[in-house]
């Protein structure tokens, strides 16, 4: 079974190491990702605060400060599933998980970040920031890696089976023909976003620890705080929908 996760804005400093894009997933992405990283660069020594606050999503001085002073390609790395901390990684806690478990999040996650594309939780990145949606000058980083991973990841998905565990807006980047499951979350009858985020991260967490290889071992898993309220199936998407505990 493989897993589809969304990145984080918010990073973790530190690392250590030289980061190399060429070490990632699909190393056929390497001129790409490396055409996408001399622009992000180049925005860098720009260094126009409006451009920059464009690109991060940030407005304090210091925070900008923090990434625009920062080049990539001189930064030292941590695994990706380590880089991010948002929410959904919060939850998951990866640090606090034995070594079998940490093992499944590094083998059977695909990040997809901003700027890299789809990368495995336990590819090296950089500490970097790009705002989900910015385009790096006139280039949307999405519709490049559409273009040039779908394939890829078709290939490498063929016969797996696949979590989706992204926010909706990561099909601008892939966006499965293969038959996929993907989870909804409702509380008081509703629809959640945010929390949606943290129980991605429990989910994440719940199956590396059981290091559940099928949907149906998933399935089986009792996690706390969700109750799997009704599956829903249309063409070759299965929907799984889980009900919050008050």
């Amino acid at each position: 079974m493989k897993i589809l996760l969304a990145p984080s804005e918010a990073k973790r400093e530190g690392g250590s190491g030289r980061f190399d894009p060429c070490r990632l997933l699909f190393p056929e992405l390497c001129p790409l990702r490396r055409e996408l990283l001399e622009r992000y660069r180049a925005l860098l020594r720009q260094g126009d605060p409006e451009e920059l606050h464009t690109l991060f999503g940030l407005k304090r001085d210091q925070e900008i400060a923090r990434y625009s002073d920062h080049d990539p390609l001189d930064a030292p790395v941590l695994p990706a599933v380590e880089r991010y901390t948002g929410v959904a990684f919060e939850h998951l806690d990866y640090p606090s998980l034995p070594e079998g478990a940490r093992s499944f999040i590094r083998k059977n996650v695909v990040i997809f970040s901003n700027l890299f594309g789809p990368v495995l939780a336990g590819d090296p990145l950089p500490d970097y920031r790009l705002k989900q949606g910015a385009p790096l000058g006139e280039i949307r980083t999405e519709r490049r890696y559409r273009e040039a991973a779908s394939p890829l990841l078709e290939r490498w998905l063929e016969g797996e089976e696949i979590l989706d565990l992204r926010a909706g807006y990561y099909d601008k980047f892939y966006k499965p023909s293969l038959p996929t499951t993907t989870l909804k979350f409702l509380k008081g009858g509703k629809v959640v976003s945010h929390w949606a985020k943290a129980y991605r991260g429990l989910v994440l967490r719940h199956l590396a620890l059981s290091g559940a290889e099928s949907l149906e071992t998933f399935l089986a898993l009792e996690i706390p705080g969700l109750t799997l309220e009704e599956i829903q199936r249309k063409k070759h998407r299965t929907e799984l929908i889980f009900r919050i505990g008050e």
